[in-house]
Protein backbone atom coordinates (compact mmCIF):
# COMPACT_ATOMS: atom_id res chain seq x y z
CA UNK A 1 0.00 0.00 0.00
CA UNK A 2 1.28 3.46 -0.98
CA UNK A 3 1.11 6.16 1.68
CA UNK A 4 1.08 9.96 1.42
CA UNK A 5 0.23 13.02 3.49
CA UNK A 6 -2.69 14.02 1.26
CA UNK A 7 -4.69 12.21 -1.39
CA UNK A 8 -6.64 14.35 -3.87
CA UNK A 9 -9.22 12.75 -6.16
CA UNK A 10 -9.76 14.82 -9.29
CA UNK A 11 -7.38 17.10 -11.19
CA UNK A 12 -9.59 20.02 -12.16
CA UNK A 13 -8.65 23.54 -11.01
CA UNK A 14 -9.59 22.72 -7.41
CA UNK A 15 -7.70 19.44 -7.41
CA UNK A 16 -4.47 20.26 -9.21
CA UNK A 17 -4.05 23.75 -7.73
CA UNK A 18 -4.59 22.35 -4.23
CA UNK A 19 -2.07 19.61 -5.00
CA UNK A 20 0.49 22.20 -6.08
CA UNK A 21 -0.07 24.34 -2.99
CA UNK A 22 0.12 21.32 -0.70
CA UNK A 23 3.38 20.23 -2.32
CA UNK A 24 4.80 23.73 -1.93
CA UNK A 25 3.94 23.48 1.77
CA UNK A 26 6.05 20.35 2.01
CA UNK A 27 3.29 17.74 1.81
CA UNK A 28 3.62 14.45 -0.03
CA UNK A 29 0.66 14.43 -2.43
CA UNK A 30 -0.96 11.79 -4.60
CA UNK A 31 -3.35 13.15 -7.24
CA UNK A 32 -5.79 10.88 -9.09
CA UNK A 33 -7.33 11.73 -12.46
CA UNK A 34 -8.98 9.15 -14.71
CA UNK A 35 -9.70 11.56 -17.52
CA UNK A 36 -7.50 14.54 -18.43
CA UNK A 37 -5.54 16.97 -16.30
CA UNK A 38 -7.42 20.23 -15.93
CA UNK A 39 -10.83 18.67 -15.41
CA UNK A 40 -14.07 20.03 -16.84
CA UNK A 41 -12.96 23.69 -16.77
CA UNK A 42 -9.95 23.20 -19.01
CA UNK A 43 -11.15 20.37 -21.24
CA UNK A 44 -14.93 20.76 -21.48
CA UNK A 45 -15.86 24.12 -20.00
CA UNK A 46 -14.31 27.50 -19.25
CA UNK A 47 -11.29 27.50 -21.55
CA UNK A 48 -12.62 25.87 -24.76
CA UNK A 49 -15.82 27.88 -24.46
CA UNK A 50 -13.83 31.11 -24.19
CA UNK A 51 -11.90 30.10 -27.31
CA UNK A 52 -15.23 29.91 -29.12
CA UNK A 53 -16.24 33.25 -27.59
CA UNK A 54 -13.12 34.88 -29.00
CA UNK A 55 -13.84 33.49 -32.46
CA UNK A 56 -17.38 34.82 -32.24
CA UNK A 57 -16.07 38.24 -31.16
CA UNK A 58 -13.64 38.44 -34.08
CA UNK A 59 -16.36 37.39 -36.52
CA UNK A 60 -18.67 40.09 -35.21
CA UNK A 61 -15.93 42.70 -35.62
CA UNK A 62 -15.23 41.57 -39.18
CA UNK A 63 -18.91 42.01 -40.02
CA UNK A 64 -18.63 45.63 -38.86
CA UNK A 65 -15.41 46.36 -40.77
CA UNK A 66 -17.03 49.12 -42.84
CA UNK A 67 -17.64 51.16 -39.69
CA UNK A 68 -13.86 51.30 -39.22
CA UNK A 69 -13.15 52.49 -42.77
CA UNK A 70 -12.39 49.05 -44.17
CA UNK A 71 -14.33 48.85 -47.44
CA UNK A 72 -14.89 45.84 -49.70
CA UNK A 73 -13.67 43.52 -46.95
CA UNK A 74 -14.45 39.86 -47.51
CA UNK A 75 -13.45 36.74 -45.60
CA UNK A 76 -14.11 33.02 -45.37
CA UNK A 77 -14.95 31.30 -42.10
CA UNK A 78 -13.44 27.84 -41.56
CA UNK A 79 -15.02 26.22 -38.51
CA UNK A 80 -12.49 23.37 -38.60
CA UNK A 81 -9.78 25.89 -37.75
CA UNK A 82 -11.88 27.12 -34.84
CA UNK A 83 -11.80 23.59 -33.44
CA UNK A 84 -8.08 23.25 -34.14
CA UNK A 85 -7.30 26.49 -32.32
CA UNK A 86 -9.46 25.48 -29.35
CA UNK A 87 -7.74 22.10 -29.11
CA UNK A 88 -4.30 23.71 -29.32
CA UNK A 89 -5.05 26.15 -26.50
CA UNK A 90 -6.39 23.34 -24.30
CA UNK A 91 -3.43 21.10 -25.08
CA UNK A 92 -0.93 23.86 -24.28
CA UNK A 93 -2.50 24.55 -20.90
CA UNK A 94 -2.83 20.85 -20.08
CA UNK A 95 0.88 20.31 -20.85
CA UNK A 96 1.68 23.24 -18.58
CA UNK A 97 -0.22 21.67 -15.70
CA UNK A 98 1.73 18.44 -16.13
CA UNK A 99 5.04 20.31 -16.03
CA UNK A 100 4.03 22.16 -12.84
CA UNK A 101 2.93 18.95 -11.13
CA UNK A 102 6.14 17.20 -12.14
CA UNK A 103 8.27 20.07 -10.87
CA UNK A 104 6.37 20.10 -7.57
CA UNK A 105 6.93 16.34 -7.28
CA UNK A 106 3.22 15.57 -7.04
CA UNK A 107 2.56 11.89 -7.75
CA UNK A 108 -0.09 11.77 -10.48
CA UNK A 109 -1.98 8.51 -10.90
CA UNK A 110 -3.78 8.52 -14.30
CA UNK A 111 -6.69 6.36 -13.17
CA UNK A 112 -10.12 6.62 -11.58
CA UNK A 113 -10.04 6.28 -7.82
CA UNK A 114 -12.69 4.80 -5.54
CA UNK A 115 -12.90 4.30 -1.81
CA UNK A 116 -12.33 0.92 -0.22
CA UNK A 117 -13.02 2.46 3.18
CA UNK A 118 -12.67 5.87 4.83
CA UNK A 119 -8.88 5.60 4.86
CA UNK A 120 -8.14 3.65 1.68
CA UNK A 121 -8.41 4.56 -2.01
CA UNK A 122 -8.13 2.01 -4.82
CA UNK A 123 -7.03 2.73 -8.41
CA UNK A 124 -6.08 0.15 -11.06
CA UNK A 125 -6.00 -2.52 -8.37
CA UNK A 126 -3.50 -0.63 -6.21
CA UNK A 127 -4.31 0.67 -2.72
CA UNK A 128 -3.37 4.10 -1.38
CA UNK A 129 -3.81 5.77 2.00
CA UNK A 130 -3.18 9.22 3.48
CA UNK A 131 -3.74 11.18 6.65
CA UNK A 132 -6.18 13.43 4.79
CA UNK A 133 -8.22 12.96 1.62
CA UNK A 134 -9.70 15.70 -0.55
CA UNK A 135 -12.49 14.89 -3.01
CA UNK A 136 -12.49 17.19 -6.05
CA UNK A 137 -14.35 15.18 -8.69
CA UNK A 138 -16.28 18.07 -10.21
CA UNK A 139 -19.63 17.78 -11.94
CA UNK A 140 -21.53 16.44 -14.93
CA UNK A 141 -24.17 17.97 -17.20
CA UNK A 142 -27.76 17.72 -15.99
CA UNK A 143 -30.77 16.95 -18.15
CA UNK A 144 -34.50 17.50 -17.89
CA UNK A 145 -36.67 14.48 -16.98
CA UNK A 146 -38.79 14.81 -20.12
CA UNK A 147 -39.56 12.56 -23.10
CA UNK A 148 -36.78 12.72 -25.67
CA UNK A 149 -34.10 14.16 -23.41
CA UNK A 150 -32.02 11.03 -23.94
CA UNK A 151 -32.13 11.12 -27.75
CA UNK A 152 -28.75 11.02 -29.49
CA UNK A 153 -29.49 14.35 -31.14
CA UNK A 154 -29.63 16.14 -27.76
CA UNK A 155 -26.17 17.58 -27.12
CA UNK A 156 -24.50 18.60 -23.88
CA UNK A 157 -22.04 21.48 -23.63
CA UNK A 158 -19.21 18.95 -23.93
CA UNK A 159 -20.53 17.68 -27.24
CA UNK A 160 -21.13 21.21 -28.54
CA UNK A 161 -17.44 21.95 -28.03
CA UNK A 162 -16.54 19.07 -30.33
CA UNK A 163 -19.22 19.71 -32.95
CA UNK A 164 -17.84 19.61 -36.50
CA UNK A 165 -20.15 22.20 -38.06
CA UNK A 166 -22.07 25.37 -37.34
CA UNK A 167 -25.73 24.41 -36.81
CA UNK A 168 -28.18 25.96 -39.25
CA UNK A 169 -30.52 26.45 -36.32
CA UNK A 170 -30.02 25.77 -32.64
CA UNK A 171 -32.47 25.41 -29.77
CA UNK A 172 -30.88 26.07 -26.39
CA UNK A 173 -32.77 24.62 -23.43
CA UNK A 174 -31.73 26.73 -20.47
CA UNK A 175 -30.88 30.43 -20.24
CA UNK A 176 -28.17 30.23 -17.60
CA UNK A 177 -24.48 30.99 -18.09
CA UNK A 178 -23.74 27.94 -20.26
CA UNK A 179 -26.83 28.32 -22.41
CA UNK A 180 -26.41 32.05 -23.02
CA UNK A 181 -22.73 31.74 -23.89
CA UNK A 182 -23.40 29.08 -26.52
CA UNK A 183 -26.38 31.04 -27.82
CA UNK A 184 -24.20 34.12 -28.27
CA UNK A 185 -21.36 32.12 -29.84
CA UNK A 186 -23.35 30.30 -32.48
CA UNK A 187 -25.56 33.27 -33.30
CA UNK A 188 -22.38 35.19 -34.16
CA UNK A 189 -21.26 32.25 -36.30
CA UNK A 190 -24.49 32.28 -38.29
CA UNK A 191 -26.89 29.92 -36.48
CA UNK A 192 -30.52 30.86 -35.98
CA UNK A 193 -30.74 30.53 -32.20
CA UNK A 194 -33.73 30.15 -29.88
CA UNK A 195 -33.32 30.03 -26.09
CA UNK A 196 -36.02 28.52 -23.86
CA UNK A 197 -35.69 29.37 -20.16
CA UNK A 198 -37.96 28.14 -17.36
CA UNK A 199 -37.40 31.14 -15.07
CA UNK A 200 -38.85 34.58 -15.71
CA UNK A 201 -35.44 35.94 -16.67
CA UNK A 202 -32.27 34.65 -18.30
CA UNK A 203 -29.21 34.37 -16.06
CA UNK A 204 -31.29 33.77 -12.90
CA UNK A 205 -28.40 34.49 -10.45
CA UNK A 206 -27.72 37.91 -12.01
CA UNK A 207 -29.34 41.20 -11.08
CA UNK A 208 -32.62 41.60 -12.97
CA UNK A 209 -31.59 44.94 -14.52
CA UNK A 210 -28.56 43.30 -16.13
CA UNK A 211 -30.53 40.23 -17.26
CA UNK A 212 -33.24 42.39 -18.86
CA UNK A 213 -30.74 44.56 -20.67
CA UNK A 214 -28.78 41.56 -21.95
CA UNK A 215 -31.98 39.96 -23.22
CA UNK A 216 -32.83 43.11 -25.15
CA UNK A 217 -29.33 43.31 -26.60
CA UNK A 218 -29.19 39.67 -27.68
CA UNK A 219 -32.66 39.90 -29.17
CA UNK A 220 -31.43 42.76 -31.36
CA UNK A 221 -28.65 40.44 -32.51
CA UNK A 222 -31.22 37.95 -33.76
CA UNK A 223 -31.46 35.54 -30.82
CA UNK A 224 -35.01 34.60 -29.91
CA UNK A 225 -35.39 34.27 -26.13
CA UNK A 226 -38.47 32.75 -24.52
CA UNK A 227 -38.68 33.01 -20.73
CA UNK A 228 -41.18 31.53 -18.25
CA UNK A 229 -41.34 28.53 -20.56
CA UNK A 230 -41.31 24.84 -19.56
CA UNK A 231 -39.96 22.37 -22.11
CA UNK A 232 -42.28 19.35 -22.26
CA UNK A 233 -40.71 17.06 -24.86
CA UNK A 234 -38.08 16.65 -27.56
CA UNK A 235 -38.45 14.51 -30.67
CA UNK A 236 -37.16 14.10 -34.20
CA UNK A 237 -39.53 14.25 -37.15
CA UNK A 238 -39.28 12.28 -40.39
CA UNK A 239 -36.88 14.88 -41.81
CA UNK A 240 -34.55 14.43 -38.80
CA UNK A 241 -35.43 17.92 -37.61
CA UNK A 242 -35.65 18.40 -33.87
CA UNK A 243 -39.05 19.40 -32.53
CA UNK A 244 -39.00 20.99 -29.08
CA UNK A 245 -42.39 21.41 -27.40
CA UNK A 246 -42.75 23.89 -24.57
CA UNK A 247 -45.50 25.55 -22.59
CA UNK A 248 -45.55 29.30 -22.02
CA UNK A 249 -48.38 31.29 -20.44
CA UNK A 250 -50.70 28.32 -20.69
CA UNK A 251 -50.11 27.84 -24.42
CA UNK A 252 -48.17 24.99 -26.03
CA UNK A 253 -45.63 26.02 -28.67
CA UNK A 254 -43.03 24.23 -30.80
CA UNK A 255 -39.58 25.04 -32.13
CA UNK A 256 -38.10 23.21 -35.10
CA UNK A 257 -34.31 23.25 -35.38
CA UNK A 258 -31.39 21.31 -36.81
CA UNK A 259 -29.64 20.98 -33.44
CA UNK A 260 -30.41 21.25 -29.73
CA UNK A 261 -28.31 21.94 -26.63
CA UNK A 262 -29.40 20.84 -23.17
CA UNK A 263 -27.98 23.47 -20.81
CA UNK A 264 -29.94 23.18 -17.57
CA UNK A 265 -27.03 23.16 -15.14
CA UNK A 266 -24.62 20.65 -13.67
CA UNK A 267 -24.76 18.00 -10.96
CA UNK A 268 -21.98 16.72 -8.63
CA UNK A 269 -19.96 13.81 -9.97
CA UNK A 270 -20.13 10.79 -7.65
CA UNK A 271 -20.04 7.87 -10.10
CA UNK A 272 -17.49 5.24 -9.16
CA UNK A 273 -16.34 6.93 -5.95
CA UNK A 274 -18.07 4.37 -3.70
CA UNK A 275 -18.71 7.06 -1.10
CA UNK A 276 -20.95 4.65 0.79
CA UNK A 277 -17.83 2.85 1.99
CA UNK A 278 -16.60 5.99 3.78
CA UNK A 279 -19.61 7.05 5.80
CA UNK A 280 -19.44 10.50 4.17
CA UNK A 281 -22.83 12.20 4.11
CA UNK A 282 -24.05 13.26 0.67
CA UNK A 283 -27.20 13.79 -1.34
CA UNK A 284 -27.78 14.12 -5.10
CA UNK A 285 -27.21 17.84 -4.56
CA UNK A 286 -23.68 17.40 -3.26
CA UNK A 287 -21.35 16.23 -0.50
CA UNK A 288 -22.15 17.96 2.77
CA UNK A 289 -19.27 20.05 4.12
CA UNK A 290 -18.75 22.71 6.77
CA UNK A 291 -17.09 26.08 6.21
CA UNK A 292 -13.69 24.38 6.30
CA UNK A 293 -14.73 22.02 3.45
CA UNK A 294 -14.63 19.15 5.95
CA UNK A 295 -17.19 16.35 5.65
CA UNK A 296 -18.70 14.54 8.64
CA UNK A 297 -15.64 12.27 8.46
CA UNK A 298 -12.95 14.57 9.93
CA UNK A 299 -10.07 13.63 7.62
CA UNK A 300 -12.10 13.73 4.39
CA UNK A 301 -12.76 17.03 2.63
CA UNK A 302 -14.74 17.94 -0.50
CA UNK A 303 -14.08 20.99 -2.67
CA UNK A 304 -15.49 22.47 -5.87
CA UNK A 305 -18.54 21.38 -7.81
CA UNK A 306 -18.85 18.12 -5.91
CA UNK A 307 -19.96 19.98 -2.77
CA UNK A 308 -22.20 22.22 -4.91
CA UNK A 309 -21.77 25.26 -2.68
CA UNK A 310 -20.87 27.40 -5.68
CA UNK A 311 -20.01 25.80 -9.01
CA UNK A 312 -17.19 28.04 -10.22
CA UNK A 313 -13.62 26.99 -10.99
CA UNK A 314 -12.06 29.84 -9.01
CA UNK A 315 -14.21 28.97 -6.00
CA UNK A 316 -12.96 25.38 -6.15
CA UNK A 317 -9.37 26.61 -6.05
CA UNK A 318 -9.94 28.76 -2.98
CA UNK A 319 -11.95 26.04 -1.26
CA UNK A 320 -8.88 23.89 -1.72
CA UNK A 321 -6.78 26.52 0.08
CA UNK A 322 -9.36 26.62 2.89
CA UNK A 323 -9.20 22.81 3.20
CA UNK A 324 -5.39 22.85 3.34
CA UNK A 325 -5.47 25.54 5.99
CA UNK A 326 -7.94 23.48 8.01
CA UNK A 327 -5.65 20.45 7.75
CA UNK A 328 -2.75 22.54 9.04
CA UNK A 329 -4.82 24.33 11.70
CA UNK A 330 -4.37 27.71 10.04
CA UNK A 331 -6.91 30.50 9.64
CA UNK A 332 -7.42 32.66 6.57
CA UNK A 333 -9.41 35.68 5.44
CA UNK A 334 -10.94 34.22 2.28
CA UNK A 335 -14.45 35.66 1.91
CA UNK A 336 -16.69 33.25 0.01
CA UNK A 337 -19.47 35.84 0.08
CA UNK A 338 -17.45 37.99 -2.32
CA UNK A 339 -17.06 35.89 -5.45
CA UNK A 340 -16.93 37.63 -8.84
CA UNK A 341 -18.54 35.77 -11.72
CA UNK A 342 -19.08 36.43 -15.40
CA UNK A 343 -20.87 35.28 -18.51
CA UNK A 344 -19.02 35.77 -21.78
CA UNK A 345 -21.86 36.67 -24.07
CA UNK A 346 -21.68 39.56 -26.53
CA UNK A 347 -21.56 41.87 -24.67
CA UNK A 348 -20.29 40.12 -21.56
CA UNK A 349 -21.66 40.47 -18.04
CA UNK A 350 -19.92 40.48 -14.67
CA UNK A 351 -21.15 40.60 -11.11
CA UNK A 352 -20.04 40.43 -7.50
CA UNK A 353 -21.91 40.76 -4.23
CA UNK A 354 -25.61 41.17 -3.59
CA UNK A 355 -28.29 41.84 -6.19
CA UNK A 356 -31.16 44.27 -5.69
CA UNK A 357 -33.49 41.31 -5.20
CA UNK A 358 -31.28 39.78 -2.51
CA UNK A 359 -31.07 43.09 -0.67
CA UNK A 360 -34.86 43.30 -0.62
CA UNK A 361 -35.14 39.72 0.66
CA UNK A 362 -32.64 40.43 3.44
CA UNK A 363 -34.23 43.75 4.38
CA UNK A 364 -31.11 45.77 3.56
CA UNK A 365 -31.79 49.43 2.77
CA UNK A 366 -29.67 50.44 -0.21
CA UNK A 367 -28.83 53.23 -2.60
CA UNK A 368 -27.81 52.56 -6.18
CA UNK A 369 -25.74 54.33 -8.77
CA UNK A 370 -25.82 53.58 -12.48
CA UNK A 371 -23.88 54.66 -15.53
CA UNK A 372 -24.06 53.79 -19.21
CA UNK A 373 -21.31 52.69 -21.54
CA UNK A 374 -22.65 54.98 -24.28
CA UNK A 375 -21.27 57.90 -22.23
CA UNK A 376 -17.84 56.30 -21.77
CA UNK A 377 -15.14 57.53 -24.15
CA UNK A 378 -13.14 54.29 -24.28
CA UNK A 379 -16.25 52.16 -24.89
CA UNK A 380 -17.22 54.38 -27.82
CA UNK A 381 -13.73 54.25 -29.34
CA UNK A 382 -13.94 50.46 -29.13
CA UNK A 383 -17.28 50.53 -30.91
CA UNK A 384 -18.95 49.02 -27.83
CA UNK A 385 -21.59 51.53 -26.70
CA UNK A 386 -24.02 48.97 -25.25
CA UNK A 387 -23.69 48.53 -21.53
CA UNK A 388 -24.75 49.33 -18.00
CA UNK A 389 -22.88 49.56 -14.70
CA UNK A 390 -24.98 49.30 -11.54
CA UNK A 391 -23.44 49.70 -8.09
CA UNK A 392 -25.34 48.91 -4.88
CA UNK A 393 -24.40 50.62 -1.58
CA UNK A 394 -25.61 49.96 1.94
CA UNK A 395 -27.71 53.02 2.81
CA UNK A 396 -26.47 53.44 6.38
CA UNK A 397 -22.72 53.63 5.72
CA UNK A 398 -22.58 53.70 1.88
CA UNK A 399 -20.36 50.61 1.71
CA UNK A 400 -20.28 48.96 -1.71
CA UNK A 401 -22.09 45.61 -1.42
CA UNK A 402 -22.94 44.78 -5.03
CA UNK A 403 -21.68 45.48 -8.56
CA UNK A 404 -23.51 44.39 -11.72
CA UNK A 405 -22.14 45.20 -15.14
CA UNK A 406 -23.03 44.46 -18.76
CA UNK A 407 -20.70 45.68 -21.47
CA UNK A 408 -17.22 45.39 -22.91
CA UNK A 409 -14.66 44.15 -20.31
CA UNK A 410 -17.47 43.55 -17.78
CA UNK A 411 -15.74 40.51 -16.27
CA UNK A 412 -12.60 42.53 -15.51
CA UNK A 413 -14.63 45.43 -14.15
CA UNK A 414 -16.47 43.07 -11.80
CA UNK A 415 -13.10 41.83 -10.55
CA UNK A 416 -12.03 45.44 -9.94
CA UNK A 417 -15.20 45.95 -7.89
CA UNK A 418 -14.49 42.73 -5.97
CA UNK A 419 -11.04 44.07 -5.09
CA UNK A 420 -12.61 47.26 -3.75
CA UNK A 421 -15.32 45.39 -1.86
CA UNK A 422 -12.70 43.26 -0.14
CA UNK A 423 -11.37 46.55 1.26
CA UNK A 424 -14.86 47.61 2.37
CA UNK A 425 -14.77 50.62 0.09
CA UNK A 426 -17.49 53.26 0.34
CA UNK A 427 -19.03 55.52 -2.30
CA UNK A 428 -16.73 58.34 -1.21
CA UNK A 429 -13.80 55.95 -1.39
CA UNK A 430 -14.56 55.25 -5.05
CA UNK A 431 -15.11 58.95 -5.83
CA UNK A 432 -11.77 59.80 -4.22
CA UNK A 433 -9.91 57.14 -6.23
CA UNK A 434 -8.18 58.38 -9.38
CA UNK A 435 -9.27 56.37 -12.43
CA UNK A 436 -7.12 56.45 -15.56
CA UNK A 437 -8.65 58.16 -18.61
CA UNK A 438 -9.76 57.01 -21.07
CA UNK A 439 -10.62 53.59 -19.69
CA UNK A 440 -13.79 51.54 -19.58
CA UNK A 441 -13.33 51.35 -15.80
CA UNK A 442 -14.52 54.94 -15.55
CA UNK A 443 -18.08 53.59 -15.72
CA UNK A 444 -17.50 52.51 -12.09
CA UNK A 445 -16.46 56.02 -11.07
CA UNK A 446 -19.40 57.55 -12.92
CA UNK A 447 -21.87 55.15 -11.30
CA UNK A 448 -20.58 56.21 -7.86
CA UNK A 449 -21.22 59.85 -8.82
CA UNK A 450 -24.75 58.98 -9.99
CA UNK A 451 -26.06 57.57 -6.71
CA UNK A 452 -29.74 58.16 -6.06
Amino acid sequence: MTKADIIIIGAGPGGYETALEAAHRGKQVILFEGRKLGGTCLNEGCIPTKCFCRNAEVLSQFKEAEAYGIDDFTFEFDFNKVIERKNQVVSTLRDGIKVMLDQAKVTVVPAFASFKDAHTVVADGEEYTAENIIIATGSVSKSLPIPGADLDCVKTSTEMLDIEYVPASLTVVGGGVIGMEFASIFAAMGSQVTVVEYCKQILPPFDSDIAKRLKQNLSKRGIKIVTSAAVKSIEQNDDYEIVTTYECKGKEEQIISSDILMAVGRAPRFDGLNLEATGVEFTPRGIKVDDYMRTNIPHIFAIGDVNARMMLAHVASFQGIRALNAIEGKSDTIDFNLVPSAVFTQPECGMVGLTTEQCKEQGIAVKTGTSFFRANGKALTLGEPDGLCKLIFRADDMTLIGAHIMGVQAADLAQQCADMMNQNITADGIKNTIFSHPTVSEVILQAAHNIK
